[in-house]
């Protein structure tokens, strides 16, 4: 398999989750202390990484949660960002120019800023009031910290059990994922490499990652035009300028919105031959309780799409770490 290295999934996302003991302690530390909000901040990935955050918690919660665009808040500020707000951001970097500008910006008001940022020597490193290491996996660190929040407030019961699974069983049920999604990604990235535009459609907790995928994934590195459209919009403009040949994936997952994405999934054959369902269902997660699987159906697109780049990256002979403008010219 084409960049597939499974000892190092392995050990990524079993790392990742081995923070959960020093996140905890951050976050029952700021529980004591006391906090009236929560904003998960970000710009790009990062920001489509606080949407999913956002979503993850809002159904189940009453704790006041909400997303925050870096570049958005530098210009405009936001009144519900106070002294008493947990702000949570992260950057592999640490510099990343909205980011800095904004912890600046959140300095003068006193926030509580929880940082996953990864070099130690970076500009947000010595910003933030509490920082945590791990280069990988940034969708599982936000989803941790929302779920002890939630745990600690009582809303999240079977937390240990939850935690348990995926301590046990997750990284070698999402390996397996990618070496399943194989042969249809070769497939999927053959069709579609060169596509003039490519639309995806999303719902629920995979909103966040669907916008980030068109974005961050194929416009950024892939340099191909896509369009992101929320499976609850797609009704209200966007069909309308679908013809027989236009490209349209949808990401039918497994969580509360399921319905939204199946709407569009159904009504697609009547209009489009050109388009394409990516199902959560059709993936086993063995280790996993069937109600913990609509919680985790974004990591296991992630792996779908992990094996996409790949074969795109290759058939297309387009490295995916090359920019050309994104930190090349000043903006």
């Amino acid at each position: 398999m084409l960049k597939f290295n499974e000892q190092a999934l392995l050990e990524n996302m079993n790392g990742a989750l081995s923070l959960r003991p020093k996140i905890n302690e951050v976050v029952d530390k700021i529980n004591a202390e006391g906090y009236s909000n929560v904003c998960w901040l970000g710009i790009g990935g990062t920001y489509a990484s606080a949407m999913q955050a956002v979503i993850h918690m809002k159904e189940k919660s009453a704790i006041e949660t909400f997303y925050q665009n870096a570049a958005e808040y530098v210009v405009t500020g936001n009144k519900r960002i106070t002294s008493k707000t947990l702000v949570v951001i992260s950057s592999v970097s640490g510099s990343t120019e909205e980011i800095v500008a904004a912890v600046k910006k959140l300095e003068k008001v006193h926030a509580t800023i929880l940082g996953f940022i990864d070099n130690e020597n970076a500009p947000l490193a010595s910003m933030v009031d509490y920082r945590i290491s791990y280069p990988t996996d940034e969708q599982l660190k936000f989803f941790m910290v929302g779920d002890r929040l939630m745990n600690l407030v009582g809303e999240f019961p079977d937390y240990e059990d939850f935690y348990k699974e995926l301590d046990t069983h997750f990284a070698e049920d999402i390996v397996a994922v990618e070496k399943k999604a194989d042969d249809f990604a070769l497939k999927f990235a053959e069709k579609h490499h060169e596509d003039d535009i490519h639309y995806f459609v999303g719902a629920g907790n995979q909103w966040g990652a669907t916008y980030s995928y068109a974005m961050c994934y194929w416009e950024e590195q892939h340099w191909l035009k896509t369009k992101s459209i929320e499976a609850a919009e797609f009704f209200h403009g966007m069909f309308e300028i679908v013809e027989r040949d236009t490209p349209v994936t949808v990401y039918v997952g497994e969580d509360t919105q399921r319905p939204l994405s199946e709407r569009v999934a159904n009504f697609l054959p009547q209009i489009c031959g050109n388009y394409t369902i990516i199902d959560s269902k059709e993936y086993d997660l063995p280790g996993i309780s069937e109600k913990y699987r609509g919680t985790l159906s974004p990591f296991v697109f992630h792996a779908i799409n992990n094996r996409i780049d790949a074969h795109i990256e290759y058939i297309n002979r387009h490295p995916m770490d090359i920019r050309r403008y994104y930190r090349q010219l000043k903006y």
